[in-house]
């Protein structure tokens, strides 16, 4: 069985790299020209790159080197999907006859093309199955009473909001929701909430889709979040347990332990 890479952006692939090698796999990778870090062509045995909308150049990409199964991992920004692509030839196909244009019908349309071809994309956590946060307290500090009243509320408001596709993450302050994520990530929520609450604590809530596809998009947090917690008074987490990745975990705990941030896994 010879395994693939789809790496977008942030450290996602470069883990996913790692894990695959010490699990003794050698991985074919397609890195995005958009997003994707140089520092991929380092850790990759083969690596080509490719620009978004180059769906014929991915799948000869990987019939070339034999690739029978493939993990996508890393960021595609939204708004890249709407300013950057390019899209081939096969890929406008794909996409006039896509009935939504969200993200999730765009990659799983993806994925079924590759599937044609004799590539099935497994999940993205394929080789970082220990890296989901487990349900419970994840670091030292159990969230307060107050914090817990906030992750409740805000796990039902973005429950509701996961249905539509729109965002996975919100943020709470006092049982109020301070701010929504959309289209431009969870640290720009973060600082938004952070102008809003005026030096007030506040709670941040992620959670996956209804039906979330752990083959792409899955919710992830990493060191980069704690840190922009802690630059806008955010004293909690609650995040979706086995079906949120923590990046670089044992760094992104130690962080939050130093920084008095509790971390919790919801189900």
């Amino acid at each position: 069985m010879k395994f693939g890479l789809i790496a977008g952006g942030g450290d996602f692939p470069l883990l996913t790299l790692r894990a695959a090698r010490e699990a003794g796999h050698s991985l074919a990778v397609v890195a995005v020209k958009e997003e994707a870090s140089p520092e991929i062509e380092k850790l990759a045995d083969w690596c080509q790159w490719i620009s978004l909308g180059q769906l014929s150049k991915l799948v000869a990409a990987f019939r070339s080197q034999g690739v029978s199964h493939a993990v996508m991992a890393g960021r595609i920004q939204h708004r890249q999907i709407y300013s950057a692509i390019r899209p081939d030839w096969r890929l406008l196909k794909l996409l006039k006859e896509l009935r939504r244009k969200n993200t999730d019908s765009l990659l799983g349309a993806l994925a079924s093309v590759l599937e044609d071809e004799g590539i099935t994309i497994v999940d993205s956590t394929h080789f970082l199955a220990s890296s989901l946060a487990r349900e419970g307290t994840n670091g030292r500090r159990n969230p307060s009473t107050a914090e817990r009243r906030d992750i409740e509320y805000g796990r039902e408001v973005a429950t509701a909001l996961a249905r539509y596709d729109i965002g996975q993450s919100v943020v709470i302050c006092e049982q109020a929701c301070v701010a929504v994520e959309a289209m431009e990530g969870t640290d720009a929520v973060l600082v938004r909430a952070g102008d809003l609450a005026n030096g007030r604590e506040l709670t941040l809530v992620k959670v996956a889709k209804p039906a979330q596809d752990m083959r792409f998009d899955v919710p992830v947090i990493g060191p980069g979040t704690i840190r922009k917690m802690r630059a806008v008074n955010a004293t909690a987490v609650a995040v979706e347990a086995r079906k949120t990745l923590l990046l670089e975990k044992h760094e992104l705990l130690a962080a939050a332990d130093r920084a008095g941030i509790a971390v919790v896994g919801s189900r």
